[in-house]
């Protein structure tokens, strides 16, 4: 738990650097690769191939480009269509994602309560941009879904291969952002635009902590946490960046929402995680309890 802390605060910068400094002015696939290949060069001390299946090894870069590779084309590009304060409060899904994925993975029911918690939230949404939700504002949103998904396959992923196919941590990540850095790579030479080059000193700061600190050992302490909580904590712990986050962009670069829509779609949306924990998880835990208590032989 505490190593998911750190890396929430670690991360609540990162949205806003990302938004004001990088989205529109600097190529996003560009952004990515050199992200993703500083954050690989951390952990390239640590790779190692003798001694491992290469299944495993395989296993361990398809969740690194899953969860860092494709998960950040795809928010680099929400970017574009958001401000900073909806991209974060879009992001609430993942914990919902997170569990359905794990749940799937395991081999249990998708859960019919999920996915009505989950309209709920979108919904929450759509208040949001109510006066003028457009093409634009919709692309945006769903881009930010699929991101949330791929990160919650990957963390979720990373997850069950140290339950099933356990290695030292430090070497796992060694090839998780090799394959992550992989993916990047095939994305620059398919969609780059070299034209589109960070111009400044900040620029190329930003993207040097973001692949460092922010990736290279930010990701490292989250996934090293992930395998020492349960599903539903790691699902919880995934909402925390977005106050974090907003606290972070409203005091540093003061951009503010309009607050009624933005307060009212905010409201909707935290309720809906509300009522998943308050309704949806506790009826599920309670079958499961009848069914225990109807089955329980020596009663």
């Amino acid at each position: 738990m505490p190593l998911l802390i750190i890396t929430t605060i670690l991360w609540a910068f990162s949205f806003s650097l990302i938004g004001v400094y990088l989205a529109g002015q600097v190529d996003s696939v560009f952004s990515v690769l050199v992200r993703l290949g500083l954050a690989a060069l951390v952990f390239l001390p640590f790779l190692r191939w003798k001694g491992h299946q290469l299944t495993t090894i395989l296993l361990y870069m398809a969740v690194g480009a899953m969860q860092l590779g494709i998960m950040y084309l795809i928010s680099f590009e929400a970017y574009l269509y958001l401000s900073v304060p909806e991209f974060l409060l879009f992001t609430v899904m993942t914990p919902l994602y997170v569990t359905l994925i794990y749940d799937l993975i395991s081999g249990r029911k998708i859960r019919i309560g999920y996915a009505l918690s989950s309209l709920l939230a979108v919904a929450g949404a759509a208040i949001i941009r109510y006066d003028h939700i457009s093409e634009h504002f919709i692309i945006g949103l769903l881009l930010v879904q699929a991101a949330n998904i791929c990160f919650a396959i990957g963390q979720v992923g990373y997850k069950r291969l140290m339950e099933t196919r356990p290695v030292p941590q430090h070497t796992a990540f060694s090839w998780f952002y090799l394959g992550a850095l992989l993916c990047a790579v095939v994305a620059w030479f398919l969609w780059g635009n070299p034209q589109k080059l960070p111009t400044t000193n900040l620029q190329w700061g930003i993207l040097m902590w973001l692949g460092i600190g922010a990736s290279g050992l930010g990701y490292f302490m989250w996934n090293y946490g992930a395998t020492q909580v349960d599903a539903g904590t790691l699902g919880i712990m995934n909402n925390f960046h977005v106050p974090a986050g907003l606290l972070v962009n409203l005091a540093i670069w003061q951009q503010q929402p309009h607050w009624p829509s933005f307060i009212i779609g905010a409201a909707v949306i935290m309720s809906s995680l509300w009522v998943h924990r308050r309704w949806v998880v506790p009826r599920r835990e309670q079958k499961a309890d009848d069914r225990t208590h109807v089955a329980a032989p020596n009663e």
